[in-house]
Parts: C-alpha cells; sequence; structure tokens
C-alpha cells in the first residue's frame, strides 16, 4: 500500500484538527466578537508559525468576518484568549510563536495528529 504524500497528509490533519476546534469551540462563540462559530482561526498564523499549527490555544473558534475580512480581528482575538486561557498562558504561547517559527511536520505527527483529533 502507497503511503499518502505529505502535503496530502499536511491537509487531513488540518481538516481533523479544524473540525475538532470548531466542534469544542461551538457553544464559545467567536474568540474575537462573540459570533457564531464557522471557522478555526489561528492567532499565530499557521503559514508564518507552522509549528503552533495545531496548538489548541493558538487555535479557537471564529467567525468568518473576523478571521477572513478582518485578517483575524488580532486585537480582539487576543483580549479574548487573554479572557478564555488567561495572560500568562497567552504570554507563553507568544513566547514559543517568538522562538520557534518553523517546524517541518513528520509523517508521524502528523498521524497523531489525525488520531488524537478525529
Amino acid at each position: 500500500m502507497a503511503l499518502k504524500p505529505l502535503p496530502k497528509l499536511l491537509k487531513r490533519a488540518q481538516d481533523v484538527f479544524n473540525r475538532f476546534i470548531r466542534e469544542r469551540d461551538k457553544d464559545k462563540g467567536c474568540i474575537s466578537c462573540g459570533a457564531p462559530v464557522e471557522q478555526a482561526g489561528h492567532y499565530f498564523s499557521q503559514g508564518h508559525h507552522s509549528a503552533l499549527r495545531y496548538n489548541e490555544i493558538n487555535t479557537n473558534g471564529q467567525c468568518v468576518r473576523c478571521n477572513m475580512y478582518l485578517s483575524g480581528n488580532l486585537i480582539k482575538y487576543r483580549q479574548g484568549l487573554v479572557k478564555r486561557y488567561g495572560a500568562e498562558k497567552v504570554e507563553r504561547l507568544e513566547l514559543h510563536a517568538d522562538l520557534k517559527k518553523a517546524f517541518k511536520w513528520s509523517r508521524i505527527e502528523l498521524e497523531q495528529i489525525i488520531n488524537k483529533y478525529k
């Protein structure tokens, strides 16, 4: 049996993780504005901070307006993070983002993420 190409595995892991986040946050509302959750939005973008791509504090339910049209509505997003998780956890996340931005996910790690969040 042929192995799935890594980009497909990465996409599958992201789909499963995002579905988990939307389900987890469906009754909490958008982290930025409180509207109904439609997407999983990242505080630190997955493109520039791939190490935080599957981080549960970095990723929260958002409405389409905040996530897509307001580029994450990051000032309100951070306020929502502090309210939801506390300042200490947010500061730890920010420190982690500064220290480790790029990360290459392995096949094993992606399979573990898929199994954990499906």
